[in-house]
């Protein structure tokens, strides 16, 4: 539970889609949750309807597979979700649509990240600029939530990416923090960063 100066941020990454099933990086590509996706981001629902009823708000990345796990959310707790822009996914530009295999082993694009973190692919964002967006709209979520519970659905590399320079001060420990789909963490941002649970998935 939240304290009377720090919100409570649960954190929802989307259902499943079809690139998870294929392992293929879908970044800023728009698609939607798959059959089993919408059974996820309906028990996630149900679960929060039962555990978290008084939630005050909800907001969304503003990619289709985000909105439609917010949307099942928002049903359950009669909230309407507020799309915001900061949450969406790390997109990778030109690299889009590309395996994780082909990513490490033809691009050698994880190096690369690795060695700089400024690092941006044609068309696409840095390790930094995606941290900085990110942890900047869960910022502002909190601030405008003080001692309230807000559930905020987005993405796994997004999250693992502000995660990593919240908690650890660096972004690139972002493997570290591999939401599953549906999976749900508590994040403090006062008086320091804390996660209070991590990626629980007992509800799915």
């Amino acid at each position: 539970m939240s304290d009377a100066l720090s919100a409570t941020l649960l954190l929802v990454r989307h259902g499943q889609i079809e690139a998870n099933t294929a392992r293929i990086w879908h970044g800023s590509t728009d698609s939607p949750l798959t059959d089993h996706g919408h059974h996820e981001a309906r028990r996630t629902a149900e679960f929060l309807s039962r555990t978290r009823p008084r939630a005050r708000a909800l907001y969304t990345s503003p990619l289709l597979r985000t909105r439609q796990t917010a949307a099942a959310i928002g049903e359950r707790l009669g909230l309407e979700a507020i799309v915001e822009a900061g949450l969406a996914e790390y997109g990778i530009g030109e690299l889009e649509g590309v395996s994780y295999q082909a990513l490490l082993e033809e691009h050698r694009f994880f190096t690369r990240i690795a060695l700089d973190r400024d690092f941006a692919p044609p068309g696409g964002e840095s390790p930094n600029a995606v941290m900085a967006r990110v942890t900047a709209s869960l910022a502002r979520i909190a601030s405008a939530h003080r001692g309230e519970e807000v559930v905020v659905v987005s993405h796994g590399a997004a999250l693992g990416l502000a995660l990593g320079q919240l908690i650890d001060r660096d972004p690139m420990r972002w493997q570290r923090y591999h939401l599953a789909n549906c999976g749900l963490s508590e994040l403090v941002l006062e008086p320091e960063p804390k996660l209070l649970a991590w990626n629980q998935t007992d509800h799915l």
